[in-house]
């Protein structure tokens, strides 16, 4: 019996290949984005695109190969955690001083943290929402007006812009639920336009021409616009947002973390598969829909606040309907309730328009010839959403 046992157990496989994969992937995408943000020449930017759709041509072609990295990451998760924040922490003094590349890095993590807020309404829980970029501009214009006149901290308007900001997703979630699908979309579609119109009008939010001056947040007597200056290398004031972003990121991985694999994500899961079936389940539909309307624009405040003082200028043309259409396309693009896929998709959809540039007038073109490229290599997103494992590692 001890031998019949000992003959259907699995063989664990051993750490050191493992280790070597997860090393090898997170050192590799860092060198390819490295690289892409560096690159300058067109034939070098189209390279990279071109090893990039290779790669994901591969995965496709070979799903084991996927999941055997699925795999090693799931059992090296605290070197893999170690690798990538060793990763973050140093990225900065391997971008050559280049103010431009760390700008569309710090760029390119707050629009990681908008699609991971949207991404717990359309991935998690299929509500389509167009009015993430309003959550982005009601944050932004909250914290800037704080600021402006009555001198508050950036810290201390960061948590008031976020409740700011969930109270009107609140607001916005009680006409949204007498909606369905389609209907629902376009409730937020004029939500997202009433917002833009009244920041457009309104006296006190500027106008068409915004506002300007706000001051760059200090910390321990060290202000964000000046450069940071360690172990003899002076990084650019762009720098000082890079890692506040980063970290905003890691907080925003936390959170979808930790909703995924409690009741709400359950519920959220639910919702999405069949709302009537989850109602009759004892769900409350209302109240985790109207939820997940308060963590999206909960985090996008957060996100709005962050680029409000890293510009120093805002006005309402950063807040338009096209922002929220950019937001959502790159869940889907990322592959969606996918919290990896979906910032990987942020940072391909914000980098390629700037990469693209040489193209002027048709580099929109170009970069939507490119998304649909990708859709084809992967129906499903780049990185699809994955089944739920329970009574096991997540």
């Amino acid at each position: 019996m001890a031998n019949h046992e000992l003959s259907l157990a699995q063989p664990r496989p051993a750490p050191g290949p493992d280790l070597a994969i997860v090393a090898g992937v997170q050192l590799g995408g860092a060198a390819l984005l490295g690289a892409f943000l560096l690159g300058e020449k067109t034939a070098v930017v189209v390279a990279l695109l071109a090893v990039m759709g290779a790669i994901f041509a591969l995965l496709q072609l070979r799903p084991g190969l996927e999941e055997r990295i699925v795999a090693a990451f799931r059992a090296q998760r605290r070197p893999a955690l170690a690798i990538g924040v060793a990763i973050v922490l140093a990225y900065p003094f391997f971008m050559q001083g280049s103010s431009y590349a760390l700008h569309l890095l710090v760029i390119a993590l707050l629009y990681s943290v908008l699609a991971l807020a949207l991404n717990f309404q359309l991935g998690s829980a299929n509500i389509p929402n167009f009015a993430t970029g309003a959550s982005y501009g009601i944050g932004a214009y909250t914290s800037a007006l704080l600021a402006l006149n009555f001198g508050v901290s950036f810290w201390l308007t960061l948590p008031v812009a976020a409740v700011v900001a969930t109270i009107f997703g609140f607001l916005l979630g009680f006409p949204s639920m007498r909606t369905r699908e389609s209907y629902l979309a376009l409730v937020t579609i004029a939500f997202g336009i009433v917002v833009h119109q009244l920041l457009n009008n309104f006296s006190w939010t500027g106008g068409p021409n915004g506002l300007v001056g706000i001051p760059a947040p200090t910390i321990f007597g060290h202000s964000f616009a000046q450069p940071i200056e360690v172990l003899g290398f002076r990084l650019p004031s762009q720098a000082n947002f890079y890692y506040l972003s980063a970290a905003l990121v890691a907080l925003s991985i936390l959170s979808a973390k930790r909703l995924h694999d409690s009741r709400v994500g359950l519920a959220w899961n639910a919702l999405r598969a069949d709302p009537l079936a989850a109602r009759c389940q004892g769900i409350d539909v209302v109240w985790y829909k109207m939820l997940a309307f308060g963590v999206d624009a909960f985090l996008a405040a957060f996100a709005g606040t962050i680029y409000a003082f890293y510009v120093s200028y805002i006005s309402p043309d950063n807040f338009t309907f096209l922002v929220s259409v950019t937001i959502m396309t790159m869940v889907i693009v990322g592959g969606m309730d996918n919290t990896l896929g979906v910032i990987l998709g942020a940072f391909l959809l914000t980098l390629l328009p700037e990469k693209l540039r040489i193209f002027a007038d048709y580099r929109l073109l170009f970069v939507g010839v490119i998304v649909i490229l990708f859709l084809i290599l992967r129906p499903q997103g780049l990185f699809p959403q994955r089944p739920r494992q329970y009574g096991g590692p997540q």
